[in-house]
Order: structure tokens, then C-alpha cells, then sequence
């Protein structure tokens, strides 16, 4: 009777829990579906375990429970205090870990779950079907032997699989994470000028400093970087996840990036602070104002519906940034090509930084073929996945036709490239299974 009174009282606050929800965070409401699914399958779970729990000392069923509803807490407190503080900007390494934490116990918890419905689903076809044959029949229905049922098998099995992906995701916060991997690429452009034959350019995007713990990663990246000897560095957007503050911490190390023609950067979904609930418009316009006083300090020159022209030895290419364009409503859609491509008309390459790829499916790729290569990030290939010799498979795959590495635009008149890049930093799961952090090394060729 208990349990049933518990589970009505739930059902009764989650009215006007969903109010309390909208109120306080009307930019992100349509999450509270998603965090009762949550609960839904804390309850469903917990309901499931508990006997075998109870069987248990004291101390181990006090951690174990602690342990398990740690998640669930989790989301329920970083949400109530960011009602009344902007907990992402307090300190952003904690709250992304403690977060990431949390998504890693839900997704090993959904995949248990899935093997417990799928042995309840065996278990009560099993029943009606024993009860209905032994009502026709007339025999007793057998009650089961001492040996391992199939239901509770494949509970046994849900469990071991739980616990190797939870095992394997925090793995991937703690080591994989920070396995930079360097990609190399030749790009063959047939109008080429001769003095750019050869231009070594590496990309990096989706830093996402506020994800970091320490320093020492990026720091890191900047080592391998500089050891490639870039004529060129080009970041493809995400520097932070929510506010310009995250990013002060690595000023040194990003102005310690070097490349020949400079180092450029183009904005990224996360850079316009739209993640925030700001006390204001002007609050969220001053933090705007702070990251572009942040790239001009550092060296990195932001272009904004920009281009820039690149000489050597009286020979001329063109770099053009747009600000973010995405196909996706949730993201901005600020990018203007045709502003950024004024003064190229007569230079014959032209390469475009664009964070979001889905730019280059809708719109490049469709209606300016005179733009030879487009390097994105944005999609950080879902940070899992696999990625063998003949195997690629990444759930970005689902979200993004193009989602990570090297496509062009295949039977088309004029060839155009583009290079997505799988991103140094992370968000959300503060971690990677099988898509590492990348560093491109992109070499042209005429």
C-alpha cells in the first residue's frame, strides 16, 4: 500500500513541478518531459533491484542508495540553483563533471533497464501463456525449478552490460578524453596559385574550455600544434560552452598558437552566451563584447561575415568566416556568405570556416560552388562511436548527413570539399568512447 501512495504523491507534484520548471527556466521547459523519463526509469529500476539490495548490510545499502539516486539528485539541484544563479558560471568544470557523471549512470541505467523490460515482457507472455494452456488443459501450472530462468538471465545479462559501459564511459572521461589524435589530409585544388602549393593548415574546433578541468590537455594541444609547423591555424568555432569567463584561464596557452599567416577563428553555437539565462540583455551583450576583446588579446583574428586575403609571392587565396548557420532551428542561423565573400570575386581559392556542417548540405555546397573547402566541426561525432578501417558508426550519424572527416560534393561541375572536425573539447558527457579528439592537418595540392 505504501509503495502506491509514494507513486501517487509523485504524480501529483509533477503538475505543479512542471510549472515551478517553466517559471524559472522558460528557455529549456520542454526538458521536463525528459527528466520524468528519467525518473520513470529510477523508480522502474529501483523497484526492480531493491529486493536483492535489501538482502545487504547497512552501510552497502546506504551507498548503494546514495550511489544510484546521486544522478537523479544531481539534475534535480543544478536545475533549482540555476532558477536563482547561473551555476555554469560559477565554476563550469565542476558542475560539466558532476553532469557528465550523471549521464554516463543513465545511459549504463537505459541499457539495463531494456534488458529487465525486455525479461518482464518474457516473463508475463510466459504467464498467460502457462495459466491459458493449463485452463484448457487442466493441469496445474508448474511452479519453476531452482536452476536460472530466461527472465532472470537476461536481467543478469542487463546488469553486466550496464556495468561495462558505465566502466567503458568513465574510461573515456578520464583517459580518452585527452588521446589527441592528428589527422592528416591532402586536398588537391586544380586552380591552386603556385605559391600556396603546399600550405600546411591545421584546424581545430569545439574547444569547449569550460569542460576542462586543468589546463594540461590544452596545453598539450598547443605543443602539437606548434610542432606541426602550420603556415596556418583555423579554429572552427565553440570556444566556451556558456559564458566568455570559462575561457580566461587558457589566455596564455591560446596566444601561444602560432601559425605563418596567423591564427583565425570563426564563432560557434555556444559562443553567443544563448545557453544562459542572463539577468539581462545588456549582461548577455557585455559578455559577447569580453569574447571579442578575448580574441583580439590572444591573437586570433574572429571573423565575422568576414574575409581575408592571404598573399604570397604576389599570389592571392581567400579565408572567409561566417558567423554560425545552421539548417536546425535550435541554433543560430547568423552566417551571411554573400556579405563574407565581398572583394573574392576575382581570387581563385576560396576556403570557408562555417561551424555547423548542415551549412555546407543547405546552402554552399547547392549555391556558391566558387567556395573550394569548408572546414566545420559542431557535431564532435557524438563523442561516441567507432571508427575502424571499414567501419564508421556514430549516433551524429542519425542527426548529421555529414558528421565527421572528409566528403565532397561527388558528380557535381565543380569539386568542393568538406572537412568536419571530431573537436578537441567536450559537452554534456565530458568524455569520448571511440571518436578522439582531433587536431587536422590539412596539406594543399594543385
Amino acid at each position: 500500500m505504501r509503495k502506491y501512495i509514494i507513486f501517487i504523491v509523485i504524480l501529483i507534484l509533477l503538475v505543479p513541478g512542471y510549472f515551478l520548471f517553466e517559471a524559472s527556466h522558460p528557455k529549456t521547459a520542454g526538458r521536463f518531459p525528459f527528466m520524468v523519463f528519467l525518473l520513470a526509469v529510477d523508480i522502474y529500476l529501483w523497484v526492480s533491484v531493491r529486493k536483492k539490495i535489501k538482502s545487504w548490510g547497512m552501510i552497502a545499502r546506504i551507498v548503494t542508495g546514495f550511489l544510484y539516486w546521486f544522478p537523479l539528485a544531481s539534475f534535480v539541484l543544478l536545475t533549482a540553483i540555476s532558477a536563482y544563479r547561473n551555476v555554469h558560471l560559477v565554476y563550469p568544470p565542476l558542475v560539466s563533471y558532476v553532469l557528465g557523471i550523471a549521464v554516463v549512470a543513465y545511459f549504463a541505467k537505459l541499457i539495463t533497464v531494456a534488458f529487465f523490460l525486455l525479461a518482464d515482457i518474457y516473463r508475463i507472455v510466459r504467464f498467460i501463456f502457462r495459466h491459458a494452456r493449463a485452463k484448457k488443459t487442466g493441469i496445474p501450472v508448474r511452479q519453476p525449478g531452482q536452476n536460472m530462468s530466461r527472465g532472470k538471465f537476461i536481467r543478469t545479462m542487463g546488469l553486466a552490460t550496464g556495468g561495462v559501459l558505465f566502466s567503458g564511459m568513465l574510461i573515456g572521461m578520464v583517459k580518452w578524453a585527452h588521446d589527441i589524435r592528428v589527422r592528416r589530409v591532402n586536398l588537391r585544388l586544380p586552380r591552386l596559385p603556385w605559391a600556396f602549393e603546399g600550405l600546411r593548415i591545421v584546424q581545430i574546433s569545439d574547444l569547449h574550455l569550460g569542460s576542462w578541468a586543468t589546463t594540461g590537455p590544452i596545453e598539450e594541444a598547443a605543443t602539437i600544434i606548434n610542432d606541426l609547423d602550420p603556415d596556418i591555424v583555423l579554429f572552427t568555432g565553440d570556444l566556451v560552452n556558456y559564458s566568455t569567463d570559462e575561457a580566461y584561464r587558457f589566455k596564455d596557452i591560446l596566444k601561444s598558437i602560432r601559425g605563418r599567416h596567423g591564427v583565425y577563428a570563426v564563432l560557434g553555437n555556444h559562443d553567443y552566451g544563448d545557453y544562459v539565462n542572463w539577468p539581462s540583455n545588456r549582461e548577455k551583450d557585455e559578455n559577447m563584447l569580453r569574447l571579442i576583446d578575448y580574441y583580439e588579446k590572444i591573437g586570433w583574428k574572429l571573423l565575422r561575415n568576414q574575409n581575408e586575403i592571404l598573399e604570397s609571392e604576389g599570389e592571392r587565396l581567400a579565408l572567409i568566416g561566417v558567423e554560425n548557420w545552421s539548417s536546425n532551428a535550435r541554433f543560430p542561423k547568423l552566417g551571411n556568405i554573400s556579405e563574407a565573400l565581398q572583394g573574392t570575386g576575382d581570387i581563385p581559392v576560396k576556403i570557408l570556416m562555417s561551424h555547423d556542417p548542415s551549412h555546407w548540405e543547405k546552402e554552399i555546397s547547392i549555391d556558391y560552388p566558387e567556395i573550394d573547402i569548408t572546414l566545420s566541426g559542431h557535431t564532435h561525432g557524438f563523442q561516441f562511436g567507432v571508427e575502424l578501417k571499414r567501419i564508421r558508426w556514430s549516433l551524429a550519424q542519425y542527426m548529421y548527413k555529414y558528421w565527421a572527416g572528409l566528403y565532397q560534393n561527388e558528380g557535381a561541375a565543380t569539386l568542393q570539399y568538406l572537412y568536419v572536425n571530431r573537436g578537441l573539447g567536450m559537452i554534456g558527457y565530458p568524455g569520448r568512447v571511440g571518436i578522439l579528439p582531433e587536431i587536422t592537418l590539412i596539406t594543399l595540392e594543385s
